[in-house]
C-alpha cells in the first residue's frame, strides 16, 4: 500500500515538472482555484452566520460584519441581541472552525509527504490520542481546575506535545528516523494512548464525565469564545500554514523518497524532525480547541493535489481553503440537522470521509493491480 502510493505521488509529479517554476497553465489553475476558494469561503461564512436556531438575513449578517470590522456608519437597523448572536457567539465559532479545518488540512498535507503514504493524517502521530487523554483527565479528575482559566485546552495541548516527544523517542531508538518507523511508532503510541483515555472513563465512574469526555472525542465547536485560546489557534495555524507552504520544495523531495532526498543536499531526518514539530504544535492546538475530528486530514490533501498537482507550494494553501470551507459546513449541519440539539462535528466529518476512503483504497489497488 505504501508503495503504491509513492508511486501514484512519483507519477503526480512527474506529469507536472514545470510546477516549482511557477510555469505552465498550472500556475493559472492554481489561481484561479485560490480565487474561487476565497470567495466560496467568503459565502460560507455569511451561511454560517445566519443559519440556526435564530435565522439571520444574509444583508444583515453583512451589515453586522462590516459595522464591526470596518465601522461602517449609518443607523443600526438590527437589534442588540441579533448583533451578540452574530458577533458574539457565531463569528467565533465560525472562525474555529476555519482554523481547524484549515490546521487539519495542511498537516495532513505534511504527514502523507512525510511518511510517503497518502492515507496519513493527524491521527497517524498519536498526538490527537495524546490530546484527548489530557483533555479526558481534565474533565473527569478535574485536573488543574481553578489554577487556569483555560484548564481543557492547556492538559490537552500538553497531552498532544508529550504523545509527539512519545512518538519521535520510540521511532529513534531504532536509528535514524524513517517514514516507516515514525509511521509504526505512531500507531503505538496512539493505541497506547487511546487505551489510556479509554482507562480514565473507565476508572471515574462519572456518566455524566464520560458523556462529556464522549462528546469532546468526537469534536466540537461549542468552546469557541473571543478569548486567548482562539488568537493563539489563529496564530499557529497561519504560521503553520506558513511555513509549510515555503518548505514546499523540501517536501515534493520527501515525498519521492529518501535517495533523492540526499541526492539534492536535503536531509531526511533532520527534515522530518522539523516538520513533526510543526505538525505536532499545529494539532496540538488545533485538537485542544475543538476536540479530535477525523478524516479532514485525510480527504482535504487528496482533493487538493487532485485540483492543482502535486506541489506542495501549491497543495498547502489550497488544502487550507478547502479544509476551513469543508469544516464550517460540518459545523453548520452538526448544529443545525437536529437542532435545538447539537451533534459532535465528528460524526459529520466521518459520514464524508468513510466513503472517501473506500474509494481512495479502491483507486490504490487497481494501481497495484
Amino acid at each position: 500500500m505504501a508503495q503504491a502510493a509513492v508511486e501514484v505521488m512519483r507519477r503526480d509529479l512527474e506529469q507536472n515538472p514545470g510546477d516549482s517554476l511557477g510555469l505552465g497553465p498550472t500556475r493559472r489553475r492554481t489561481t484561479g482555484w485560490l480565487i474561487g476558494l476565497v470567495l466560496a469561503l467568503l459565502g460560507t461564512v455569511v451561511v454560517g452566520l445566519g443559519v440556526g436556531a435564530f435565522a439571520v438575513p444574509a444583508g444583515t449578517v453583512a451589515q453586522i460584519i462590516g459595522h464591526h470590522l470596518l465601522g461602517w456608519p449609518g443607523e443600526r437597523a438590527w437589534s442588540g441581541p441579533v448583533d451578540a448572536i452574530i458577533w458574539q457567539v457565531r463569528m467565533p465559532r465560525v472562525l474555529l472552525g476555519i482554523l481547524v479545518g484549515a490546521g487539519l488540512a495542511v498537516c495532513g498535507v505534511a504527514l502523507q509527504a512525510m511518511v510517503r503514504n497518502v492515507l496519513a493524517d493527524p491521527y497517524l502521530l498519536g498526538v490527537n490520542s495524546g490530546a484527548s487523554t489530557g483533555a479526558a483527565a481534565a474533565i473527569l479528575f478535574g485536573v488543574g481546575v481553578g489554577a487556569f482559566e483555560y484548564t481543557l485546552q492547556a492538559t490537552a495541548f500538553l497531552g498532544a506535545l508529550t504523545a509527539s516527544l512519545l512518538v519521535f523517542l520510540v521511532a529513534r531508538t531504532a536509528g535514524r528516523v524513517t517514514s516507516v518507523r515514525l509511521l509504526l511508532a505512531g500507531v503505538a503510541v496512539g493505541y497506547a494512548l487511546y487505551a489510556t483515555t479509554s482507562f480514565l472513563i473507565f476508572a471515574s465512574g462519572s456518566a455524566e464525565g464520560a458523556r462529556s469526555v464522549l462528546f469532546w472525542l468526537l469534536g466540537s465547536l461549542g468552546l469557541a469564545q473571543w478569548n486567548l485560546p482562539l488568537a493563539i489557534t489563529a496564530l499557529v495555524v497561519i504560521g503553520s500554514a506558513a511555513v509549510l507552504t515555503c518548505w514546499g520544495r523540501h517536501l515534493d523531495v520527501l515525498a519521492i523518497g529518501d535517495e533523492t532526498a540526499h541526492t539534492l543536499g536535503v536531509c531526511p531526518e533532520r527534515l522530518r524532525l522539523r516538520l513533526l514539530v510543526v505538525v505536532a504544535l499545529c494539532v496540538g492546538v488545533v485538537v485542544s480547541a475543538a476536540g479530535s475530528i477525523g478524516f479532514v486530514g485525510l480527504v482535504v490533501p487528496h482533493l487538493a493535489r487532485r485540483a492543482v498537482g502535486a506541489t506542495h507550494a501549491r497543495v498547502v494553501p489550497v488544502a487550507a481553503l478547502m479544509g476551513a470551507i469543508l469544516l464550517v459546513w460540518a459545523d453548520i449541519l452538526a448544529r443545525t440537522l437536529f437542532q435545538p440539539q447539537e451533534i459532535p462535528i465528528g460524526i459529520i466529518t466521518s459520514l464524508v470521509g468513510a466513503p472517501f476512503l473506500l474509494v481512495l483504497i479502491r483507486r490504490l489497488h487497481a494501481t497495484t493491480a
